[in-house]
C-alpha cells in the first residue's frame, strides 16, 4: 500500500492528525495545506500547547456511534431491498397510477358539471330569450 512507502515521520504526523481532528478542519477551512502544520509539528513537537485546541473532544465517541448507526441502517436497507419482489412493486405502482388517473377523471367530470360557466349560455333556455 501507499502508506507503507511513507516516511516514518509522515506516518507519525498522520497519527497525530487522527488525534487532532480540529486541525484537519482548520486546514480545510483555511486552505493553507498540511505542509505548514507539518513543519510546525516537526519543530514544536506533539506536546506543544499550540495543539491543545485541535485535540479530539468527547464528540469523537458520538461521531463513531453515529457512523456505526448509519452503517447499520445502510445494511438494513440493503437486506430489505434484497427481499423486494420488483414485479410486485411494479404492479402496485401501476395500480396506484390507474387509481390516480381514475380520480382525476372523476374530479374533472364533477367540476365541469358544477361549473355552469363552461356550458354555452349557462342554464338559460335559448327559446325564452325571444319571448315578448
Amino acid at each position: 500500500m501507499m502508506s507503507d512507502n511513507l516516511h516514518p515521520s509522515v506516518r507519525e504526523f498522520k497519527a497525530f492528525l487522527q488525534k487532532h481532528p480540529g486541525l484537519v478542519k482548520e486546514v480545510r477551512k483555511s486552505g493553507k495545506g498540511f505542509q505548514t502544520y507539518y513543519e510546525k509539528w516537526a519543530l514544536l513537537g506533539e506536546n506543544d500547547p499550540l495543539w491543545e485546541r485541535y485535540k479530539e473532544t468527547g464528540s469523537g465517541a458520538t461521531d463513531s456511534k453515529s457512523k456505526e448507526g448509519k452503517k447499520e441502517m445502510v445494511e438494513r436497507l440493503v437486506q430489505m431491498s434484497e427481499n423486494i419482489d420488483l414485479d410486485k412493486l411494479q404492479n402496485q405502482v401501476d395500480n396506484v397510477n390507474n387509481t390516480i388517473s381514475t380520480l382525476q377523471g372523476l374530479l374533472g367530470q364533477f367540476q365541469s358539471s358544477q361549473n355552469p360557466s363552461k356550458q354555452p349560455f349557462g342554464n338559460q333556455n335559448l327559446f325564452n330569450a325571444f319571448k315578448d
